[in-house]
């Protein structure tokens, strides 16, 4: 982003002609406060929240905790929206694309690692959980330039009862509720490992493919070139 705001280009906020690099730069530093972005970033700014207020008077009190799981509720919802947002309305920006996934393993990891200090989470579960999460994260970026892999159901059902499972460790819930949600957050750890096999077999075929379409690209300017030289 290069800092020039929309209202600079004239003084009247409206797009300059095609090809101007002032109007370019005016388009895109607007872009960047959308409101699906701005959900990201309210999701960024509840993280440091979330952890202040989850271990409040040394992380048991009730009251405390049920407003973390306020603060990590909001945070959950906010990442359904800011996706389905900039998808609907073509609000993706590069900063939306870094962000968003940050924000979403920021959220998760904090809460995982402040049950796991506590004693309520087992430190293998947040180790399965946040592994898998950087780890695709990562992958994204290794294949990102041979393509997009979508969001599979399976996925989707992963965030769902990561989210809902982790939401009931906060709550500190006893007696029912507690048995009820060990069995959530065991559902949660076999999508979580289940899923990240399957995203690693897809990376492999996109990046796969995106290579041999390279070389197949290659193969043909070289074709091309050869009788001319």
């Amino acid at each position: 982003m290069t800092g020039v705001p929309a209202s600079a280009a004239g003084g009247t906020g409206r797009t300059p002609a095609p090809g101007g690099k002032l109007g370019a730069a005016a388009v895109n530093q607007a872009s960047l406060w959308n409101v699906a972005n701005l959900l990201t970033m309210v999701r960024l700014v509840l993280v440091p929240g979330f952890v202040v207020l989850m271990l409040q008077d040394g992380g048991y009190d009730p009251a405390w905790r049920a407003w973390a799981w306020a603060a990590f509720a909001v945070a959950m919802i906010t990442d359904i929206f800011d996706g389905h947002l900039a998808r609907t309305y073509n609000l993706v920006t590069d900063f939306g694309k870094i962000a968003d996934p940050i924000a979403d393993k920021a959220i998760m990891g904090a809460a995982l690692v402040c049950l796991s200090s506590l004693g309520d989470l087992p430190w293998w579960v947040t180790g399965v959980i946040l592994f898998r999460e950087l780890g695709i994260t990562l992958m994204r970026f290794w294949v990102i330039r041979h393509g997009v892999i979508p969001a599979s159901r399976g996925g989707k059902l992963k965030t769902l009862a990561q989210g809902t499972a982790t939401g009931m460790y906060v709550l500190a819930l006893t007696g029912p509720l507690a048995t009820l949600r060990f069995w959530v957050m065991a559902i949660a750890v076999v999508l979580t490992v289940v899923t990240g096999l399957d995203y690693v077999r897809q990376a492999v075929v996109l990046r796969r493919k995106g290579l041999a379409a390279q070389r197949a690209a290659r193969a043909a300017e070289a074709a091309v070139e050869g009788p001319g030289r």
